[in-house]
């Protein structure tokens, strides 16, 4: 959507007072049930900061913008509600645009709000003026400049109401300083969205149906590919009822991860680029592909010009724009995954069930299935996968676990088994190195009572570990799991394979991470060896505050298997079978 100037008025009730913008502002946000706002003022967001005396919201002052846009992230991915991020104008909003961007191609529901100069300096050049509607276009589902005090809780209303209907994303209202200062009526009930070329629910036609229906009845080896709508619908238990009611298998992306319990026994686990084998091989193999909110991404699908060439395809998405984007398919389902799900499953009574196809799968599989070894070997280095399969078995699989991008990434899809939604929360389309640790927090704030992890490399949790002075300042329980090879993993990674070794830039020389956060008030402690694994976890959870834990892993371990970048997914690097000096046997 493009850029929108709000400039209509409302008619003020005569039953009401007066108040400012930024009264306002904050009265709207406690309309739309918001508690906690994460945000750092400035000159252009003072007179708003100055009116949060009068509202009851909770602010959570961060360390920088960025982390802000995490949490706010963070906050709604834990609980499936709006986040809300602030900043000034200048550099406060701009530092906001990666964590912006962040949520818009995971499709994350969060509202930014920012200061900006006095609407007579726009477009002057003045201090700390920059034009973030025009620069956040393209990573926004839509974006606002309100000038008048009078439009800005229509503006909340509808940036709320964009947020979070049909595909969920980002919206930022950017509020000018006499806006915020100047005084109006406050009408809520006349500030209703009103928004009549914007209709993101839609429906499947019964002709759509009926084609989905007969490929589905026609197929001998369909795959289900469950994305993250699943989780974002709250379409689990459809979803559920779709693959057992058919006896088909469901291979699922990163994002998707929870939204088919691990141990469903026709869960295959993890498609792509870092998927196994057997689920890679299953794909190429299949005769229909049923896609189930999930957009195709490279990162899934390696080469498009042999991927999957046997197979029909049904697309079920919310969002038409990512029909036919990547991957032409045969028959498309566009509207909400779980309505979608239910309209379809009564019309599936007669279909025959796939025991055979099942049956070949779970050959496939052979005794490769590392993800249900309960103990990894011990060869004396500390692995990765030891502090993820440990993790997982001490938490019972029941934590949120919140992770960057990169191998710990890989390793934790892997090697840690979830069971329900909203259970990872990870930075998939944009990989954002440093989402982390902010956005652990947003979880924490939202789900107060649930047990959260920060699963994260050594080099992302330097971009944004000043945000540990805000857990001590908030007093958030989290654990941070540093996962410390001393290297940008992922990258190493890619220099052994393609670039002959040749490492350049991507080793770190790091500080004494358990130190580190000593001085910012939380218990630290490193682990060198397996044996510590689990000490050192049930020291976590067991105390009563924030602790971090520096694992120290073997330098140069690999994520395995790998599918290289625009490869078939058949050409994968395969684990390897035989002990090396930096590799388990499997």
């Amino acid at each position: 959507m493009s850029t929108t100037t709000a400039t209509q008025s409302q008619t003020p009730s005569p039953a009401e007072n007066k108040m400012t913008g930024a009264q306002i502002l904050w009265a709207s946000l406690e309309r739309e049930g918001v508690q906690t706002v994460f945000g750092y003022p400035g000159g252009a967001i003072l007179p708003v900061y100055d009116a949060l005396k009068h509202s009851a919201i909770r602010h959570i002052l961060v360390r920088h913008e960025q982390g802000a846009t995490h949490m706010a992230d963070g906050f709604a991915r834990a609980r499936g509600k709006v986040g809300v991020a602030m900043a000034t104008s200048g550099p406060g909003a701009t530092n906001m645009v990666t964590g912006i961007a962040t949520a818009m191609l995971d499709s994350s529901p969060i509202v930014c709000i920012t200061g900006q100069v006095g609407s007579k300096f726009i477009g002057s050049d003045a201090f700390q003026e920059v034009d973030i509607t025009g620069i956040t276009l393209p990573i926004t589902k839509h974006n606002y400049l309100v000038t008048r005090a009078e439009d800005i809780a229509r503006t909340v209303r509808e940036a709320f109401y964009i947020a979070q209907s049909g595909r969920p994303g980002p919206v930022l209202i950017d509020i000018t300083k006499d806006a915020q200062q100047s005084s109006c009526v406050f009408d809520w009930e006349g500030a209703a969205p009103q928004l009549p070329g914007y209709r993101p629910d839609l429906s499947p036609s019964v002709g759509d149906y009926d084609k989905a229906i007969e490929l589905i009845r026609a197929a001998k080896r369909p795959i289900i590919l469950a994305g993250h709508g699943i989780i974002l619908s709250g379409a689990t238990q459809e979803v559920c009822q779709l693959i057992e009611h058919l006896d088909i298998p469901a291979a699922v992306t990163l994002l998707g991860l929870g939204g088919i319990p691990a141990s469903h026994p026709l869960n295959l686990g993890m498609m792509g680029m870092h998927g196994e084998a057997w689920v890679n091989t299953a794909i190429q193999e299949a005769d229909l592909l049923i896609a189930l909110g999930m957009r195709f991404d490279d990162r899934v699908t390696g080469n498009l010009n042999t991927y999957a060439k046997n197979a029909k395809k049904i697309h079920v998405e919310i969002d038409p724009a990512e029909i036919n984007k990547n991957v032409k398919v045969d028959v498309a389902l566009v509207g909400d995954l779980r309505e979608v799900l239910r309209e379809l499953q009564p019309m599936l009574e007669s279909t025959p069930k796939h025991p055979e196809w099942v049956q070949y799968i779970n050959q496939l599989k052979g005794d490769s299935a590392v993800r249900d070894i309960q103990n990894l070997p011990d060869s004396g280095h500390l692995y990765a996968a030891h502090v993820i399969n440990d993790l997982w078995r001490e938490t019972g699989g029941n934590a949120i676990v919140v992770t960057d991008v990169g191998q710990h990434q890989m390793w934790e899809a892997q090697y840690y088994r979830h069971n329900t939604p909203r259970s990872l929360i990870t930075s998939g389309g944009l990989g954002t190195m440093g989402f982390a640790l902010p956005a652990a927090i947003g979880a924490k704030v939202a789900r107060p009572d649930a047990e959260v992890w920060v699963v994260v490399g050594d080099g992302g949790f330097q971009m944004t570990m000043p945000e540990l002075a805000t857990i001590f300042q908030e007093k958030i329980k989290i654990h941070v799991a540093i996962i410390n090879n001393g290297y940008l993993g992922m990258v190493r990674q890619w220099q052994e394979f393609f670039y002959a070794r040749n490492y350049a830039a991507s080793p770190l020389v790091n500080p004494d991470f358990a130190k580190l956060a000593e001085a910012f008030g939380i218990r630290a402690t490193s682990v060198k060896q397996r044996s510590e694994v689990i000490p050192a976890i049930r020291e976590a959870r067991e105390h009563d505050g924030p602790m971090l834990i520096n694992f120290q892993v073997d330098q140069e371990d690999t994520v395995y298997p790998m599918v290289p970048a625009g490869a078939d997914l058949k050409d994968m690097i395969r684990r390897p079978n035989l002990v090396v000096d930096t590799e388990i046997e499997w």
